[in-house]
């Protein structure tokens, strides 16, 4: 299978961490490393050292001057994400931007006309749909084990604090920017992207954070006849526990996103159904006595294997070589998907504007 070479600018948390990551492992056996950029030099020079037969950049412009280039990663400061990948389609390269996408759904639709107009290819960096956790919940929600599903809460929080360009406004940074584009496209996810589904409910807030932006999100999904979905990122919360709660009408399912998972439901048929009985409960004596019962239920438990950071960024980056080699005619998260994520982080920060104090 012949490998793609690729260019990636940005070698911070993201760049390094996340994709290089991958793409220096023995998981990845589609992509060469060709071309580094970024502005430090420190970066540059380890870059060098970590990625053999890679030249280096300072100015992602200077990948105007090469030709052999499959498709270029975009990891660079969120704000300028846009900015970046629009020059880059415009000149003729695949591009594939980290999250978020764009600042709203007017950038993002027109990287999508952009990529169009210019013959080229588009994806979006939201690995955690390919995540087993985020995969096996789906298809749980979807087998009916749990019944009828009316409300998935899911949690991105902590207790702590940051104080660097990820709590800024003029980053395009904080928690609904940083974070959401994970836990609301999950949100989006299960409410198979409905083309009626809005938010009812949203407030953003700053607790801890040394800057101006979100570390306090509540944010409420819901589509018709779907279930209502709630999202929280903050970073006021000790107590948690666990990332994803499912309740549906014969059960519940809890889990993190990286290790475990664990689930109690009833089956139809060993809980007869009760009449209801208009009058008050009373015991044998004539005294009267709470409604309650004990449920015949069954629970299980067990673990991930992987998580969105090895198995979720393999499996987007194989899906991207089948597209960009034509194997297959879109992506499975497709650029509208990513698109109508950051639609529902535009109204969110419409709905609750903060004061920019930087």
């Amino acid at each position: 299978m012949k490998k793609l070479n690729l260019a990636i600018i940005g070698q911070g948390r993201s760049g390094k961490d996340i994709h290089c990551a991958h793409l220096t492992s023995e998981r990845n056996q589609l992509f060469n490393i060709k071309y580094v950029v970024d502005a430090d030099e420190f970066r540059r020079n380890k870059a060098l050292n970590l990625y053999e037969g890679s030249k280096v950049f300072a100015d992602y412009k200077d990948l105007f001057n090469v030709n052999d280039i499959d498709v270029v990663v975009n990891a660079s400061y969120s704000e300028n994400h846009y900015e970046i990948t629009k020059d880059l389609l415009s000149h003729g390269f695949n591009v594939m931007v980290e999250k978020p996408f764009g600042r709203n759904r007017y950038e993002c639709n027109d990287l999508i006309k952009t990529a169009k107009d210019n013959g080229v290819k588009l994806a979006v960096f939201q690995q955690t749909f390919f995540a087993p956790f985020f995969i096996e919940a789906y298809k749980l929600v979807k087998s009916g084990k749990l019944g009828d599903i009316k409300q998935i809460n899911i949690r991105y929080n902590g207790f702590s604090r940051r104080w660097d360009w990820q709590t800024l406004l003029k980053k395009l940074a904080g928690s609904t920017y940083n974070t959401g584009p994970h836990p609301i496209g999950m949100a989006l996810g299960f409410l198979d992207f409905d083309k009626n589904a809005k938010v009812v409910y949203s407030k953003l807030d700053t607790c801890l954070t040394s800057g101006d932006a979100d570390d306090y999100s509540k944010i409420l999904i819901t589509a018709p006849n779907k279930p209502l979905v709630d999202v929280e990122m903050h970073s006021i919360d000790a107590y948690c526990g666990y990332n994803l709660k499912i309740m549906g009408s014969k059960g519940t399912y809890l889990s993190d996103t990286m290790s475990w998972y664990k689930l109690k439901y009833i089956v139809d048929g060993e809980n007869p159904e009760r009449p209801v009985q208009e009058t008050f409960l009373k015991n044998e004596a004539g005294e009267p006595i709470y409604c309650s019962e004990k449920l015949i239920t069954h629970e299980e438990e067990g673990k991930f294997n992987g998580s969105a950071f090895d198995v979720g960024t393999q499996k987007i980056y194989e899906d991207l070589y089948k597209y960009l080699t034509g194997e297959k005619d879109n992506l499975y998260v497709t650029c509208e998907m990513a698109r109508d994520v950051i639609g529902v982080i535009e109204q969110v920060h419409a709905e609750n504007p903060l004061e920019r104090k930087f």
